[in-house]
């Protein structure tokens, strides 16, 4: 009997601590289960700590490292997917500075545009031969000369004159009996642009010249000689072009997307880099009724005059022009050009979207007209938001470092979208030669790891650029891209990431530009890149690693020849 009461009391036991144990973790189950459900309808996303590009709607492991994914919250503070945040130290540091943008009204805007000063053509002469013959000896014989009205330029033998000459001291016999033929025979001469006291004094002295002089029919710049002492000459051949340079032209570059902002007759305020302190003001009097279908720019003309010539075709210049539009009142959104970022053919900035703490993100913007050292915003900021104005670059590199959007996680589109129909120009033609030896200076920085040698080497490829305006307008992505190598608060790793990119760029114009005047390799290095593998030019052929230097400096192989 005791022993049944003994095996009792055992059985009860047993059932009260199994309900205890399992039946409380049954309900945790069913709790657990909830809780999941519940995460999956507020739409929790799932991150890797280490890759945080990695976004998937359930937890799980990370495909590329394997560790347990964890709620994307969790990454940042709470902080939405795309935003990331800054100490306040390396904000700082980094001399980051922000404004709160505003409105402006347009009646104060300028829009400016650049150029160039060009010879007035209306004022040009050229000088041509008369008759066949040879010269005997020119008296200017350097093109940029300055010439006065009636100054000689040359002399020049021609049989057909020295017949002339003969007929005329033939009729000069016959100029009483026969005044119409001797009136003809100086008329001859008149048409060979010889001037009645040139044909009197030959008359008067009946002595044969047979060297004729040419003077100049006008003041100016002698541009161009096409001619030198000896050379034969054929009638209507030109001997000399002269240049009045009393008045020039001021020629505008105006991108076809600005040509419904200008108009005949509009003011403009011109400077240039010769005088500083000078302004040239006058207006617009031709707009080129073609775009150029490579660079779609159209010319547009402002006539200066110059009466000290202080203004010399080939000088660069940038003009001022009034607003052409009929609402002065109406409100615009402006923000400063060193806000923007340019990933192709998209416009980007960073928006401050916490007043109180330093949380930043990405935002694409629509661009309207450049107004001097600002931009119009027609599309992607509101009044009172608050942006990136300075330090834009060291804001995108804290976003590529935290794994967010940024302008190098976007490259690949960059070079697809901008590059893929590149136009090499006549003014990138001209400056590539010098880019190239600035490039291979910075590569061999980087092959040496020296981050500060690359920093300046930069600056002067930057300079380069900046030297023409257009270059910096119509290979933005490639002044973006060395601007980033250029800055000084990036390390030596961030600088291979925007040379890989920078390498890329300029294989692309390269390729598009044609043969050079020496042998260009084109290099790959498979483990740059996170193993994606990447590109760069060398003059030589041996493999010097820009990407990882000395730790693995022959690391790649020649991959093609330009």
């Amino acid at each position: 009997m005791k022993t049944y009461s003994k095996y009792g009391i055992i059985l009860i036991i047993g059932v009260i601590l199994g309900y205890f144990f399992f039946g409380r973790n049954e309900g945790a189950s069913h709790e657990h289960e909830h809780q999941v459900a519940e995460n999956n309808e507020d739409n929790t996303m799932w991150t890797c700590s280490m890759h945080p590009q990695i976004m998937q709607p359930e937890e799980g492991d990370c495909p590329i490292c394997g560790m347990d994914l964890i709620p994307a919250s969790a990454t940042a503070d709470g902080l939405a997917p795309e935003q990331f945040k800054m100490t306040k130290n390396a904000i700082a540091l980094a001399n980051i500075e922000t404004i709160t943008v505003g409105a402006n009204t347009s009646e104060n805007n300028k829009l400016q545009l650049s150029g160039k000063i060009v010879a007035n053509e209306n004022a040009n002469q050229i000088q041509t031969a008369h008759y066949d013959g040879r010269i005997e000896q020119l008296f200017v014989k350097v093109e940029g000369e300055v010439v006065r009205k009636g100054q000689l330029l040359a002399k020049v033998y021609a049989p057909e004159l020295v017949a002339a000459q003969q007929e005329l001291f033939s009729a000069k016999t016959f100029k009483k009996t026969q005044p119409e033929l001797y009136k003809a025979v100086r008329n001859k001469l008149k048409n060979w642009k010889l001037s009645d006291s040139q044909i009197d004094k030959i008359e008067a002295s009946e002595i044969t010249i047979e060297s004729l002089p040419i003077y100049a029919n006008i003041s100016g710049i002698v541009t161009a000689i096409p001619v030198e002492d000896g050379g034969h000459i054929k009638r209507g051949m030109p001997l000399f072009k002269i240049t009045d340079l009393k008045t020039v032209w001021a020629e505008l570059d105006v991108y076809e997307q600005r040509l419904s902002e200008i108009k005949i007759g509009q003011k403009a305020l011109i400077k240039t880099n010769a005088y500083t302190d000078k302004e040239f003001e006058s207006a617009i009097s031709f707009i080129d009724p073609m775009v150029n279908t490579q660079t779609r720019i159209a010319k547009a003309r402002v006539v200066l005059q110059n009466p000290k010539e202080l203004l010399k075709p080939g000088m660069f210049i940038t003009a001022d022009l009034e607003e052409n539009k009929k609402n002065d009142k109406v409100d615009e959104i402006t923000i400063p050009k060193s806000a923007v970022l340019w990933t192709g053919k998209r416009s980007v900035i960073y928006v401050k979207v916490s007043s109180e703490e330093a949380v930043f993100e990405m935002r694409e913007v629509t661009l309207g007209r450049a107004m001097g050292d600002k931009y119009e915003i027609i599309k992607g900021l509101k009044q009172g938001e608050e942006i990136v104005s300075q330090g834009t670059f060291t804001v995108d590199a804290a976003a590529q470092l935290q794994g967010k959007k940024s302008m190098m996680h976007q490259e690949e589109e960059m070079i697809e979208s901008d590059m893929g129909e590149i136009v090499v120009t006549k003014e990138m033609k001209t400056v590539l030669p010098k880019l190239i030896k600035s490039y291979i200076a910075i590569k061999d920085a980087l092959v040496e790891s020296d981050s500060e040698t690359a920093t300046m080497l930069a600056k002067e490829f930057k300079n380069q650029l900046e030297e023409n305006q257009k270059l910096v307008e119509q290979y933005q992505i490639l002044f973006n891209t060395i601007s980033a190598i250029n800055n000084v608060d990036i390390n030596l790793e961030e600088q291979r990431e925007h040379f890989r990119m920078l390498s890329k760029n300029m294989i692309h114009i390269l390729n598009a530009a044609g043969s050079m005047n020496e042998t260009i390799y084109i290099q790959h290095c498979p483990m740059a890149n996170q193993n994606k593998g990447a590109n760069w030019i060398s003059l030589e052929k041996n493999i010097q690693n820009p990407y990882f230097g000395e730790a693995m400096l022959t690391c790649g192989s020649v991959v093609d020849e330009l």
